[in-house]
């Protein structure tokens, strides 16, 4: 049989296990809210951004891209 004194270790045991799961629960859900706010403050701003900006690219801008060396693997099947 249990002593009493392990059943109340026990139980005190559980109870802070419990806790620190409740707190760490918060944290994680806390964290979760505010990376997704700052990706919407993020998208809402790069919206404003290319509505702001509509014009044609730099000439500079697409010579370095038609410049720039063409890695994939199915060159020629375009």
């Amino acid at each position: 049989m249990i002593a009493r004194g392990k059943a109340e270790k026990k139980a005190a045991r559980a109870a802070r296990l419990s806790a620190a799961l409740r707190e760490n629960l918060k944290r994680r859900k806390a964290q979760a809210r505010g990376r997704a706010q700052s990706q919407d403050v993020k998208q809402s701003q790069d919206v404003k951004q290319s509505q702001d900006v509509k014009e044609a690219p730099s000439p500079g801008k697409a010579a370095a891209e038609a410049e720039a060396p063409d890695f994939r693997r199915n060159r020629g099947s375009e």
